[in-house]
């Protein structure tokens, strides 16, 4: 079995863009892989291309050799960008060595350790405080009696645990997402005001949820040690499952974490073993979060199998499309220290149509895929029907869509 075409796939998913990878053989499989990026889609897209050459005539299925051919063909620029397009490829070479072989990924992978994966509702009420409730089909937040009424929301819906962001209720309601320039890259402090409206939100949502629903905070890169300890501290009576904080030096993490009782998670944004290995050894944080389509599936399973020599669980960060909800379920039916798995519920009303099967979520836990590959597969006419426009880069950048989207 050769490879005969690599292509990227990239569609305007609302305020984010959703990047796939269409790998085809000369025996009529056809694979697909996903490295979704809100804001470089381009960029990923054309190093996708560039890659294509180095990978065409070779055999899809030995996965980790085509993994090391493309790393050495840039080795010079091994992340960020690079990163996520050798993963979106790897992804598409996965899908193809499950199907050659008629087995699901993870049992390719050696699982599976679970048939289910209990997950949280991310970036809950985000969208419906930015101007984008249309999008997403939901009443927008303008009161903290609508807090309430989504954290009721979320525990009607079967889910038993929940992650935000700084949510900010009101006139032209918004939340600091830590990407959209609201604050400068070196201030990055906390004023009281905003302290006190943090606890006011966390609090709101407690008191919606109950006692045993778990409760998450995400504050991305948005603020500096001193301000994260602030406010770890201060969310201490609400027994966060964790606080989420994103910082490129692990002793800040460190520093962070001796100073509460408030649980971290860090390491969406690091990449393959290298990246997380100096977090791993400080124990920087309680748990590590890995980005599925930014990593691959197959590097992040060495990720969370080095996490596991180091006594930590691992979360997959999913904030993608279908595939990439199913390409983190694969891994965390391979896995035996995952805690818990991330997707969104809020989503553009269109997602359901763009693959060929959806998650199986029954109170609050997907099923792991058993179907040969990924089990799933884009729709490209739906794909081609809504492509990566001007209007998704406003959105992306925290503006309010211009027209119904």
């Amino acid at each position: 079995m050769k490879i005969t075409n690599v292509e990227p796939l990239v569609v305007g998913a609302g305020w984010r863009s959703w990047i796939f990878v269409k790998i085809q053989t000369d025996d009529g499989l056809t694979g697909w892989g996903e490295c979704s990026d809100a804001r470089g889609p381009e960029g990923i897209a054309g190093t996708i291309r560039d890659l294509a050459p180095v990978i065409l005539g070779q055999d899809p299925q030995a996965y980790e050799a085509r993994f090391a051919d493309m790393a050495r063909s840039l080795r010079s620029s091994t992340g960020g960008i690079a990163a996520k397009a050798m993963a979106g490829i790897e992804g598409a070479l996965l899908d193809i060595a499950g199907q050659a072989l008629g087995v699901s990924v993870t049992r390719l992978l050696g699982g599976p350790t679970r048939d289910r994966i209990r997950l949280y509702w991310s970036h809950c009420g985000s969208p419906r405080v930015r101007r984008l409730h249309e999008v997403v089909g939901a009443d927008p937040i303008e009161t903290w009696d609508d807090v309430t009424a989504l954290g009721k929301e979320v525990v009607a819906r079967g889910y038993t645990a929940l992650k935000t962001n700084i949510l900010m209720p009101g006139q032209g309601a918004t939340w600091y997402s830590g990407f959209d320039g609201s604050m400068s890259a070196d201030d990055e402090w906390v004023s009281n005001k905003t302290l006190a409206h943090i606890e006011t939100l966390v609090g709101t949502l407690r008191d919606a949820v109950g006692p045993d629903v778990d409760l998450n905070l995400d504050l991305n890169f948005h603020f500096k040690p001193e301000a994260c300890i602030r406010i770890a501290q201060a969310l201490e009576p609400y027994r966060l499952q964790w606080l989420e904080i994103d910082n490129p030096d692990p002793d800040a993490l460190v520093r962070i974490g001796d100073a509460t009782r408030t649980r971290i998670c860090t390491g969406e944004t690091l990449i393959h073993t290298r990246g997380y290995l100096p977090y791993l050894q400080k124990h920087a944080a309680d748990v590590f979060m890995i980005d599925v389509p930014w990593n691959g599936v197959a590097q992040a399973k060495k990720v969370a199998d080095l996490a596991g020599v180091f006594q930590h669980n691992v979360a997959p960060h999913n904030q993608a499309s279908h595939l990439a909800t199913f390409m983190s379920a694969a891994l965390c039916g391979v896995l035996t220290n995952v805690r818990i798995m991330e997707t969104d519920v809020d989503d553009v009303l269109w997602k359901d149509q763009l693959t060929t099967a959806v998650p199986d979520i029954v109170d609050g836990y997907m099923a792991i895929p058993d179907a040969p590959g990924w089990g799933i597969a884009i729709n490209e006419d739906v794909a081609r029907e809504h492509p990566w426009t001007d209007l998704n880069r406003s959105m992306a950048k925290n503006l309010p869509p211009s027209k119904s989207f």
